[in-house]
């Protein structure tokens, strides 16, 4: 990573940032975009060769980077690395919860042993980790919990029951918890962000049961996206942050007609998640296991994925936006009454 892309830390910006599942994708990207702001980052997951990788691509913009090699669906393991790290590096300031397995393919298909460890990483291992940072940082009275979510933590598609339960019960448990640290009058403060489909090697490895490979639902939107949402989401005391457009009307469209989402994904979703290619039987799958090697930033798709998102900068540029807008509605009235004089 180049120092140019590297800024000297601001005092308003966290010292010290927890990403879990830092290894690929979101959580690869959240890490060098705190490492580049000038945050001392702990990377958690369970890949330690990709681990150390990104350690070092940290250190590239002369901060702190701890590498720990952690599987989340362990509360033990999630308390010992939390322990380390404020041992090693000093008191946490954010914790980012983004790790996560998921497989594709109907609950027919599924066994209860798949359907359990998909839980447990992607809810448990939110909530192992929620539960270590609060343990360290409402005693400091301060102190930020991010949970990256997604669209389908309101509406679940087919395919994909495991990953949607884990997501729909992480915004169960922090509602919860949030209504605790307002009734507690704690400045520990937890968000979630709702992220759209993302070009992560996730669609790579997953276990699938589809004929066709896995594929993210289109528009498709790069990490580092989701990586500026992560982090104007740890800098900015919002209860929620949506980002994307097709994850803002499927949220919305879930709450007007649910019924006729219903319909319309058990048309549409089972193929807009597979690829023209069919899905190789021997595939190596991360369920279990990390897959040594394949731990990247990007996904397959950077063909079709955007790296911009208009809606999340209108989202977090509230002001400029409505601004921008009456600027704009004024000089539309200003030339529509000199035409009518």
């Amino acid at each position: 990573m180049p120092r140019g892309d590297c800024h000297a830390r601001s005092r308003r910006f966290p010292n010290i940032v927890v990403i879990t599942g830092a290894s690929a994708g979101v959580g690869r990207a959240a890490a060098l975009a705190f490492a580049r702001l000038g945050a001392d980052v702990a990377l958690l997951a369970r890949d330690e060769e990709a681990l150390a990788q990104v350690a070092d691509l940290a250190r590239g913009c002369g901060v702190r980077a701890l590498p720990i090699a952690t599987d989340v669906s362990s509360s033990d393991e999630v308390e010992a690395a939390a322990e380390r790290i404020e041992t090693e590096l000093g008191p946490i300031d954010v914790w980012v919860n983004d790790a996560m397995v998921t497989m594709f393919a109907s609950v027919a298909r599924m066994t209860p042993p798949e359907f359990a460890r998909i839980t447990e990483v992607t809810y448990l291992g939110y909530v192992w980790g929620t539960m270590a940072a609060l343990k360290r940082m409402s005693p400091r009275n301060k102190g930020v919990i991010v949970q990256v979510g997604s669209a389908l933590a309101y509406r679940s598609i087919p395919l994909q029951s495991a990953y949607c339960g884990a997501k729909h019960a992480i915004r169960g448990f922090t509602d919860a918890l949030r209504c605790e640290l307002i009734h507690d009058k704690s400045g520990v403060r937890v968000t979630m962000v709702q992220m759209p489909a993302l070009n992560t090697p996730q669609f790579d490895w997953a276990l699938s049961r589809m004929l066709g490979a896995p594929r993210p639902v289109a528009p498709v939107y790069e990490p580092e996206v989701a990586a500026r949402a992560i982090v104007w989401a740890a800098t900015h005391p919002r209860r929620e942050l949506h980002v994307g457009l097709s994850s803002i009307k499927a949220i919305v469209a879930n709450k007007i007609a649910p019924g006729y989402l219903d319909r319309y994904l058990a048309k549409r979703a089972f193929r807009a998640q597979q690829r023209n290619s069919a899905t190789d039987p021997e595939h190596r799958v991360d369920l279990w296991h990390p897959v040594p090697g394949a731990h990247r930033l990007r996904g397959s798709f950077s063909n079709e994925a955007k790296s911009t998102c208009a809606s999340l900068w209108l989202d977090t540029h509230r002001g400029a936006a409505l601004g921008a807008a009456l600027a704009l509605g004024l000089a539309v009235a200003a030339l529509l009454s000199r035409r009518g004089a």
